[in-house]
């Protein structure tokens, strides 16, 4: 049976610190004001100007050719690999990527391909393990088409590929001529950690996204780029999937306001986990992964407590994470302030001498 997205538990008071994900931004009195002035009309046909200036913006950050707007970053990856691939293609991808694991079985049932999933540490394989999974090219095995990597990688706790890793896998893909695919939800955040601009971290890629929701505080959207050809085949997708729209320059007036004012200040969500993360290994028994940008995943079993307990005992107080994997994930972002974060510690340490 599939069930309904969870409502908040009964009785659970108001969230006052919500550090469950960079999706649950609201955006702020500015980013409206930007949306209810912006110009509009009809996006399917062509015809949005708000649209237009985003996705030429973007594909101008991005170092590419063209763009188009969607309205979700899943979207952007059904797209991407709809226009890639062929039915019984195969991808590779790292076995923990969201394609693989957060997107419903939606590249099976709609793309008909496989995913092949590697390994590797934090949520990246290196140029070996994907040397390893090469196919002979005979008849009885699939057509290997695409490569597929996630900037930051979510599962591997906001990790951030190191450009030479990235341009050796590239690398491979390029001797094998397959595609290449950036999902890029947290592209932004990766930039920021790195110091690298965008255009240059996703050269080696045939098509990229960035997400808009993520960090960067737009109610949703995301953009969808690569060379014009790509683009073009990619907007029959859009139609088919339903993802063409009519007066979205509403919303895409809050993803320009994001490129804006919301892109340098993804540092002191960095910090703020860093500070974050930092207070949870004072804690005895607890296992804390270093943040390399916004996400910072803990286990507090060894400090006494099970993760459902910890996580079920803070939304009691008010205080929302997450589970993944068995771990606790704590997501900074905009509507996460350093006052929240020493907060946070502190309720953590009661529960856990409570307990």
């Amino acid at each position: 049976m599939v069930h309904a997205p969870a409502r908040p538990p009964a009785g659970a008071p108001p969230v006052r610190i919500n550090l469950y994900s960079d999706t649950q931004t609201r955006p702020g009195a500015a980013m409206r004001q930007a949306m209810m002035a912006a110009e509009v009309g009809d996006e399917q046909y062509g015809d949005d100007p708000t649209v237009h200036a985003l996705c030429d913006r973007m594909a101008a950050l991005l170092g590419k050719e063209a763009a188009m707007f969607l309205p979700s970053g899943t979207m952007c990856n059904v797209v991407a690999i709809l226009t890639h691939c062929r039915p019984g293609d195969e991808v590779l991808a790292h076995e923990t990527a969201h394609i693989l694991t957060s997107e419903g079985g939606t590249h099976a049932a709609l793309a008909g391909v496989q995913i092949n999933p590697l390994r590797g540490a934090r949520g990246m394989f290196d140029a070996g393990a994907l040397r390893a999974a090469i196919r002979n090219g005979s008849r009885y095995a699939p057509p290997q088409r695409l490569l597929e990597i996630e900037q930051t990688a979510n599962l591997g706790g906001g990790a951030v590929w190191p450009q030479a890793q990235i341009d050796a896998v590239v690398a491979v893909a390029r001797e094998q001529g397959w595609s290449t695919h950036m999902d890029g939800a947290r592209l932004m955040n990766a930039v920021v950690a790195s110091g690298i601009p965008a255009a240059e971290m996703v050269a080696g890629f045939d098509s990229v996204w960035l997400d808009f929701t993520k960090g960067l505080g737009a109610p949703l959207g995301a953009v969808l780029a690569g060379s014009a050809e790509f683009i073009g085949q990619a907007w029959r997708w859009k139609q088919r999937l339903g993802g063409s729209m009519r007066q979205a320059g509403i919303c895409a007036a809050a993803c320009l306001y994001a490129l804006d004012h919301n892109i340098n200040r993804l540092a002191e969500d960095h910090a703020n986990a860093r500070t974050l993360a930092r207070g949870l290994r004072q804690i005895e028994g607890m296992a804390v992964e270093e943040p390399d940008t916004n996400l910072v995943f803990f286990n507090p079993s060894g400090a006494g407590l099970a993760a459902e307990a910890l996580v079920a005992a803070l939304r009691a107080q008010g205080i929302h994470l997450s589970l993944l994997g068995g771990r606790v994930r704590a997501c900074t972002h905009l509507d996460v302030t350093a006052p929240m974060i020493e907060e946070t510690l502190g309720a953590i340490r009661a529960v856990l001498k409570a307990a």
